[in-house]
């Protein structure tokens, strides 16, 4: 195996451990998430569907089929991490180094997706 297949493997690997988990999270503790969104000023009706769209972003990244929509989730991951980041930041709240570590495993796993795995 190639250093750039390793990297872009560990780097989805991680991207995807940190999107279920959080998925994980938001469908087993919705309440408490719930209010979480409600401190962010978010509304809380969206923590389902987020759940649901974070599991189907990763398994598309995964399959990489079909492409368009491979694109799609990589763009929606990267806003949601964009969008937590600042809320994170806003609040103060230590959580902000883990999604600051989503960005980067996400864009490494981008970048490295379009040559490795092609």
């Amino acid at each position: 195996m190639t250093a750039q297949k390793t990297i872009y493997w560990i780097a989805t690997g991680l991207l995807s451990a940190l999107f279920l988990y959080s998925a994980f999270l938001f469908l087993t503790d919705t309440l408490v998430i719930q209010g979480h969104y409600q401190d962010y000023q978010y509304p809380s009706y969206l923590v389902v569907p987020m759940a649901i769209a974070k599991i189907f972003a990763i398994l598309v990244i995964l399959f990489r089929k079909p492409k368009w929509v491979m694109e799609w989730a990589y763009a929606g991951l990267f806003f949601d991490l964009v969008l937590a980041s600042f809320a994170h930041y806003r609040l103060g709240d230590p959580n902000l180094t883990l999604t600051l570590l989503g960005i980067l495993f996400l864009l490494i796993s981008y970048f490295f997706g379009k040559i490795v795995r092609p």
